[in-house]
Formats: structure tokens, C-alpha cells, sequence
């Protein structure tokens, strides 16, 4: 299928129509219909510039992250998870969460769903992860045996969906910091 070529700004904006039709609406009540609607376009170049719902939404997930994880290196493991919060506001990361929360089911229902946010999203970030800890044990902050280093993503993952649950409020970059420097950092033996 041949794919049309659109515009950074235009591209843009579709993919922000989409972010803003997940929190409204969540993934299973979300459509291609209402997409092209907002977003003044025809199902048929939706289809024919992405495919399918499953990949549209994970492309514009993945177009909400500014930076890769891979290209943040300020010297030290600390640092580099500073940098790494600090490129979303809290209102930002308020959205992500709301973002987040909104996928989890849907990502157990949808197979195709669960697939493209792998292979766009996740991947690319556990890769950046990888390079960003990796560059950790070179410097010899952190041991290459540490049992923490396994789960890290699970400790990171776990905040943002802890916090709602448990303290009834959404991640701040105060939040994360404080947990990276009191609950991250102490595992890796930082």
C-alpha cells in the first residue's frame, strides 16, 4: 500500500487529534471515523498513510516523545534519569498517565495493538534504557551483576501506575525525581 506523503506539521497534527481522541474516549470507543473526522481527512488516507487503528495510535504515541532515551548522556546514572524526567512537564506527564492507564486494557485485548506499541514504542525505549545503563556500568556506578537491573523498567513502569492508585494523584516530575533518588537509584547500589 503506498502511503501519501503529508507534511511534518500536518502529521503532527493528526497524531495530536488522535492523543486527544484517547483521553476522551479510550482505545476500544476510539474509530477511524472519528479520526478522520477530527482531523478533516478521509478514512482511506488514514488507512492507506498508516495501515491500521493499531498502528496509528502507537505512531502517535511514539511521536509524543521528544527525545529517545539513548541520546540523553550527562555523565552520571542520576543525571541521566534527571534529564530523562525533565523532558515532560507535569502537565505532560499527567496526559501520559491518563494515556497509559487508558491503554493498559485495551493492550491486553488487542493483540495487534499490544504488537505495534511493542515494535514502535516499547522496543525503541527499552534499547535507549539498555545504551543509558550499559553506559552506567562502564563507568562503575552501577555492577553489571546487580540484580535491580532486570527490573528496572518494571520499577519505572510501576510509578506511573502506582501513584493514582495508591496516592489518588497523578505522577509529578517531583514524584519521579524523589522516587528515582530514593527507590531507583538505591536498588542499582547508586
Amino acid at each position: 500500500m503506498a502511503r501519501t506523503r503529508l507534511t511534518p506539521e500536518r502529521e503532527d497534527e493528526m497524531y495530536a487529534a488522535v492523543l486527544d481522541l484517547l483521553r476522551e474516549v479510550g482505545y476500544d470507543a476510539l474509530t477511524m471515523d472519528a479520526v478522520a473526522a477530527r482531523t478533516r481527512s478521509s478514512k482511506a488516507t488514514l488507512y492507506r498513510q498508516w495501515g491500521s487503528k493499531p498502528e496509528l495510535v502507537a505512531k502517535a504515541l511514539r511521536s509524543n516523545k521528544p527525545v529517545s532515551l539513548d541520546e540523553i548522556d550527562t555523565g552520571s546514572l542520576r543525571g541521566d534519569f534527571h534529564a530523562m524526567l525533565g523532558r515532560a512537564d507535569d502537565c505532560q506527564m499527567e496526559k501520559d498517565s491518563a494515556l497509559i492507564r487508558g491503554l493498559s486494557q485495551a493492550v491486553h485485548d488487542n493483540p495487534d495493538l499490544r504488537e505495534a506499541l511493542r515494535e514502535l514504542l516499547i522496543e525503541p525505549e527499552m534499547n535507549g534504557l539498555d545504551q543509558l545503563l550499559r553506559r552506567a556500568v562502564d563507568r562503575g556506578e552501577v555492577r553489571p551483576d546487580s540484580p535491580a537491573l532486570k527490573y528496572l523498567p518494571h520499577m519505572l513502569i510501576g510509578a506511573f501506575a502506582a501513584r493514582q492508585l495508591v496516592d489518588d494523584r497523578s505522577v509529578d516530575q517531583a514524584f519521579l525525581l524523589d522516587y528515582v533518588d530514593s527507590v531507583v537509584l538505591p536498588a542499582l547500589g547508586v
